[in-house]
């Protein structure tokens, strides 16, 4: 081709051939498979600037390059130079191009750069800005992980209703071998449970994960030191993982996971466009035989396929999975009340009280409840989805609610027994007046320990005048015995020409006399 540079090497057998083999300049283009008007150009370069064979010692390649294509001197005629960043953030908008930026440049200073010098300088600033590594994945060290663009929809076959379900990819990094299946939803359960999925697919895990940003698996993303969500933290540690998420905005991170949308969007989802499924089942059947072929697929400049390569590459070097497979776990920071018990879906678990007022964290499975504090669990109960009732562990209550917790019915009847059989009526009334008797145990508790403030035979006689005046609550026997009511006797009420009212707090004229 004419006026095309050659290299180095073959400008100096150019030089070579025609001074010392007097070639002409056909037969020297032949040899160096160029034109001979490129030869003509070299040999007219080397006779204005003096360069002769044999070339003198010690001259190197630059040297030469320099004698014979010296640097263009700049232009005389300055021209603005656009904003290259501004450019460069600008193209990165919808439907903005070099054409328009151009455009608005060129309308700004009439005397700039033509279109063409515009791209040309615009190309070289871009790569002089940043340059792409090249990655070498180790067999069995990274997992890529992401979701497809596109859903795929569901028709409901009773109502027709169409729901859209995700699908989750995860791609290893040595071999290109290619896992893919359809859940509802990217929330945190179906991440996991695609995880679980994968690496009972693969029978193996690898050494690292790398995970896109979205919030089932980051919660707080972050360019030097990301939150990850402590489900998928506590997934990691069960399978003996580690997670390194991408860089926030640097899908190159996850090159390997991108490539691979790219191409079950083409090679898999494209093909089922025109297929109507009726559940989630149908469609992952249907996954199954479509990602078989994708991995099947033969390499256009490699031997073999993604399925060949994973058996000799990435499928020795995984490691094994754990005995028992992961649980899913949700896990959430509570705060522990000041009756030593925490909240968690509606339901109240005990913790040791002197956690009272402390943040816990909760580690909630389909049947346990467990809690830690700083890493360290200190409580451990079975799922109870009743809301609004307690789970309570004895030895998690301080030792004055245990000696409160050890009464029991029997126990304050035969206490009250013992002081007399107007007592034991009262204890009996209150015990039957609560709909658990448990709720009585404490007013119980109160009347019996009038004796030993006032004696047992003043509170058998209080207890006497609290029956006959229907008064035989707690707060009546300490008003009785208070205002020494009972040691004077009770007067017979007469015969009332209407019904009473009953109700504990009204006492009625006989209540004073």
């Amino acid at each position: 081709m004419a006026n095309t540079r050659l290299s180095m090497r073959k400008i100096i057998d150019v030089l070579r051939l025609s001074h010392e083999g007097g070639l002409s300049h056909r037969e020297i283009a032949r040899v160096v498979k160029s034109s001979p008007t490129t030869v003509g150009e070299i040999l007219r370069r080397a006779k204005l600037v003096g360069v002769t064979w044999p070339l003198p010692a010690g001259v190197s390649e630059l040297w030469l390059e320099a004698q014979l294509y010296p640097p263009v001197a700049p232009s005389s005629q300055s021209r603005p130079e656009p904003d290259w960043p501004s450019v460069h953030r600008e193209l990165r908008r919808k439907g903005v191009t070099l054409d328009l930026l151009w455009q608005e440049y060129k309308a700004e200073h009439p005397s700039g750069y033509h279109y063409s010098g515009f791209c040309a300088h615009y190309r070289r600033w871009v790569a002089r800005l940043s340059l792409s590594l090249r990655q070498t994945h180790t067999p069995g060290e990274k997992l890529f992980i992401d979701y497809a663009g596109p859903t795929v929809p569901i028709t409901d076959a009773m109502t027709g209703e169409i729901r859209q379900a995700a699908i989750f990819l995860a791609v290893l990094g040595a071999s290109s071998y290619t896992y893919g299946e359809a859940t509802w939803s990217q929330s945190l359960p179906d991440w996991i449970g695609s995880h679980v999925r994968t690496f009972e697919h693969l029978n193996g895990c690898t050494a690292l994960l790398v995970p896109d940003n979205l919030k089932s698996g980051v919660t707080t993303p972050c360019f030097y030191d990301p939150e990850l969500n402590p489900t998928y933290r506590d997934l990691a540690t069960h399978y003996g993982t580690a997670v390194l998420p991408a860089r926030p905005h640097r899908p190159k991170d996850k090159a390997k996971v991108e490539a691979a949308v790219l191409l079950v969007e083409r090679w898999v989802l494209a093909r089922l466009r025109h297929q109507t499924f009726f559940s989630l089942d149908e469609l992952n059947g249907r996954l199954v035989e479509l990602m078989a072929a994708l991995n099947s697929r033969p390499f256009k400049k490699l031997p073999g396929c993604r399925q060949s390569a994973f058996g000799e590459m990435d499928r020795p070097a995984l490691r094994p999975l754990p005995l028992t497979r992961y649980e899913f776990a949700e896990w959430k920071v509570v705060r522990v009340g000041i009756d030593y018990h925490v909240e968690v879906v509606g339901h109240y678990y005990s913790v040791p009280y002197r956690f009272a007022r402390e943040k816990v964290d909760s580690r909630l499975t389909a049947t346990t409840i467990e809690l830690f504090h700083r890493g360290v669990r200190i409580a451990s109960h079975a799922r109870n989805d009743a809301r609004g009732r307690h789970t309570t562990v004895d030895a998690h209550m301080t030792p004055g609610h245990q000696a409160v917790l050890g009464w029991n019915a029997p126990r304050l009847l035969d206490w009250a027994g013992r002081i007399g059989p107007h007592t034991a009526a009262v204890v009996q009334s209150l015990l039957h007046q609560r709909r658990h008797p448990q709720q009585g145990y404490r007013a119980c508790l109160g009347i019996l320990r009038f004796g030993k403030t006032y004696g047992d035979d003043r509170l058998e006689a209080a207890c006497e005048r609290a029956i006959a005046i229907g008064a035989t609550s707690y707060s009546s026997l300490k008003s009785i015995l208070k205002n020494g009511l009972d040691q004077k006797r009770v007067v017979s009420a007469p015969a009332q020409t209407c019904l009473p009212v009953e109700h504990a707090n009204l006492r009625g004229p006989d209540y004073y006399h």
